[in-house]
């Protein structure tokens, strides 16, 4: 009785805060108690804090800026006696981080009583197509370009150099969502161990999380964390980089209700083989293809509309009405790839987030059957240098409008890059954080379009328009 008194409470705090919708939350892991850290947080869109420790001096303080307060409750103790706590400490919601034992996220949210509770979970137990206003794991990759222990850049499967990345994860679960931009993704990884960050590898993360429609939750290594509470001038400078960001992302939420755009499609479960990153999603992404990604589960003729090419990740999994649905493709003229029979997307095993090297090997034959089908045709768009890039390529829902979002996981910018499109898009923009937006001159290709880029820093979004 007293949780529930406890959870009203909570309830009618929120709603006099009058802060912003879940969906519209910027999460940081916030490593300080004091109120005068507030501070570092004017200026920047980030409104939403995941507190370990909630003095009632910071929470009540917070609220004052209008800012959501969420207290991280993780497995190990008591947990509906953290929730207790936390909620007793009139924070705007709970986190639940980790593996709790069934039925407890169940007993949170009954004492909650309709406190927001967010789950940031294992990859495989996340809801995908949930009705929760926001869904997130704690697992991810630290995005980069992958390098050998000889200092070398690493090349993967593709021959390309490769970069881990949260994309193709993401892109998967977020096709199993009801709408694009209804529900907020958060990926929640941590920084890698005893590790200091550089700026442009924090950036990296933001962008490689937002190009894909989902919210990194920043999260800060112990040294940048301590220069940064010292207001260290280069730590102060990287901070407003972030901010930035962050902000350049916030300013355009148009972006997150926006589809992957491709003549190639990918039928593929977000519950298996899409949980993993380095997959075939990511391996088609590092050869800069175009790709949409479509849940298996989803599969309709309405889904496949607008398509050349498919490919059928594990074709003894689907329904007879679904192995209907890609005959009635290819019927149509469109170009589909199988699995090999008996071939099993592989399922991710618990704590596992990359492709074990069996797998890997395995999933190679898949791959290259891909690369020979798709070869040198623009699906949508083709990109030059840009051997350090990941792309993302959407439309809006009418066709008369795109975007071409760009990161660069170098250190340094990427001069003349160049984009070849499909598509009557006569108008295009150069938009990036680092300053006001640029007309491009379009000019004609063997298939379509054509812009060129003169740079690029960490990311840019190139919008098209009819």
């Amino acid at each position: 009785m007293r949780l529930r008194l406890i959870a009203g409470l909570a309830l009618a705090h929120l709603t006099c805060a009058a802060v912003p919708r879940p969906a519209d939350w910027v999460p940081v892991r916030w490593p300080w108690n004091d109120v005068s850290s507030l501070e570092l947080l004017s200026g920047t869109p980030i409104n939403c804090l995941l507190l370990k420790a909630y003095p009632e001096a910071l929470v009540s303080a917070a609220a004052g800026r209008g800012l959501v307060t969420l207290a991280v409750v993780t497995p190990t103790g008591d947990v509906l006696a953290a929730a207790h706590r936390a909620l007793g400490a009139r924070v705007t919601g709970i986190v639940l981080e980790g593996e709790f034992p069934e039925g407890a996220a169940a007993g949170v949210r009954e004492a909650a009583a309709g406190t927001p509770v967010i789950e940031l979970t294992a990859r495989q137990r996340m809801v995908a197509g949930s009705s929760a206003p926001v869904i997130g794991t704690y697992q991810g990759v630290w995005p980069g370009i992958s390098i050998d222990e000889d200092g070398a850049k690493k090349s993967g499967p593709t021959a390309s150099v490769w970069i881990d990345t949260n994309t193709g994860f993401l892109r998967s679960v977020r096709a199993m969502l009801p709408a694009a931009g209804e529900i907020a993704v958060w990926i929640a990884n941590d920084p890698p161990a005893k590790t200091a960050v550089t700026g442009s590898r924090y950036l990296q993360a933001i962008a490689d999380a937002a190009i894909s429609g989902a919210r990194w939750v920043l999260a800060l290594d112990e040294d940048f964390a301590a220069r940064l509470g010292k207001h260290d001038s280069a730590a102060l400078a990287d901070w407003k980089r972030m901010a930035g960001l962050l902000n350049y992302f916030e300013q355009h939420p148009e972006w997150r209700n926006m589809q992957e755009s491709s003549l190639l499609a990918l039928v593929q479960d977000p519950r298996k083989g899409g949980l993993l990153s380095g997959g075939i999603l990511d391996m088609i992404a590092v050869k800069h293809t175009p790709v949409r990604p479509i849940a298996r589960q989803q599969l309709t003729p309405k889904a496949l509309e607008g398509a050349s090419m498919a490919v059928n990740v594990e074709g003894d999994a689907l329904t007879a009405e679904q192995k209907e649905v890609l005959r009635g493709f290819t019927r149509g003229g469109g170009t589909l790839l199988t699995g090999p029979p008996g071939w099993k997307d592989p399922t991710p095993t618990a704590g596992k987030i990359t492709l074990e090297q069996a797998d890997l090997e395995r999933i190679n034959d898949i791959w290259h059957d891909v690369n020979s089908m798709v070869g040198r045709r623009n699906l949508g768009v083709r990109l030059f240098n840009v051997s350090s890039m990941l792309s993302n390529y959407l439309a809006s829902a009418d066709g008369k409008r795109a975007v071409l979002h760009l990161v660069n996981y170098s250190d340094y910018p990427v001069e003349n890059v160049a984009v070849h499109y499909l598509g009557n898009y006569r108008h295009a923009t150069l938009v990036a954080p680092e300053g006001a937006d640029k007309k491009l001159e379009v000019y004609e290709t063997d298939e379509g379009l054509g812009v060129d880029l003169d740079k690029v820093g960490v990311c840019a979004t190139v919008r098209l328009e009819q």
